[in-house]
């Protein structure tokens, strides 16, 4: 095998094995300082992944399914790092790493990460900057919608325990007030909205406009979704369970269109 599989097998073993840490400390009522460190070499593979791959292709690493999966792993893991410790949401490691250990392991299907990458031919000067900053920019919010969606789930776990009120076990014990839940998802969505505003906004100083363009209004479309879904919620008081469900229905609903791209 290659570095670059070597790197899936690695982040896949650590994010997996964050996993299950998570769940035997969750199980005792504690919560893992293991997780946190196991993310935090997940991140450093993922990063040196992305860099050995885009010194491959010769420009940002977006040029097919692995490689996208493997961006959004790595915004899901930088997000998770900056708002954990921000929000002290300790379980948010333990609902984040099985999507980063299920997205390395679909990379590691033959097909869906491309082999024998030829790198583009050309300089520094040939490089449309502005498209990669598009392409970034765009599956980089991804990362925030994916947190999101993981920390609707946190609320809905949290809601369905406060409803059978089995109000102990170390998921109560460890979860922040449900309305702590609630805000960091609203603020987490308006986080990815604003990214992918600046990713649309700079789609428009592409040199090659016609060679993002399916790519630049299925953007566009996702914006649309969410910035609708976003203006409902402020003017309509919406339920903090509908939202949370709808915040996880929008999530995965919106990676269909990219899919069949």
């Amino acid at each position: 095998m290659d570095a670059l599989s070597w790197l899936l097998l690695l982040i896949c073993s650590l994010a997996g094995l964050a996993t299950a840490i998570g769940m035997i400390s969750l199980a005792k009522g504690n919560k893992s300082k293991a997780t946190l460190s196991l993310m935090i070499i997940v991140f450093i593979s993922e990063c040196a992944f992305l860099y050995l791959r885009g010194e491959q292709r010769g420009k940002c690493p977006l040029g097919d399914w692995g490689e996208i999966l493997m961006f959004i792993a790595w915004s899901l893991t930088m997000f998770y790092l900056v708002i954990g410790s921000t929000y002290r949401v300790s379980l948010l490691g333990f609902f984040s790493a099985p999507f980063v250990f299920i997205f390395a392991a679909i990379c590691l299907i033959p097909g869906v990460l491309e082999k024998n990458v030829v790198r583009e031919a050309g300089d520094a000067l040939t490089v449309d900057y502005w498209g990669e900053l598009h392409s970034a920019l765009a599956v980089l919010s991804y990362g925030s919608f994916a947190l999101a969606m993981i920390v609707a789930v946190m609320f809905l776990a949290l809601n369905k325990k406060l409803k059978d009120k089995t109000l102990s076990g170390g998921l109560f014990n460890n979860l922040p007030p449900i309305h702590t839940l609630t805000v960091l998802c609203n603020r987490l969505l308006w986080l990815g909205l604003v990214i992918l505003t600046a990713g649309i906004m700079s789609s428009f100083l592409m040199e090659d406009f016609s060679s993002h363009q399916s790519h630049l209004w299925t953007a566009i479309a996702v914006w649309l979704v969410y910035l609708i879904f976003l203006t409902y919620k402020l003017l309509s008081g919406m339920q903090p369970k509908t939202f949370a469900i709808a915040c996880c229905l929008i999530f995965f609903g919106s990676l269909i269109p990219f899919a069949l791209l």
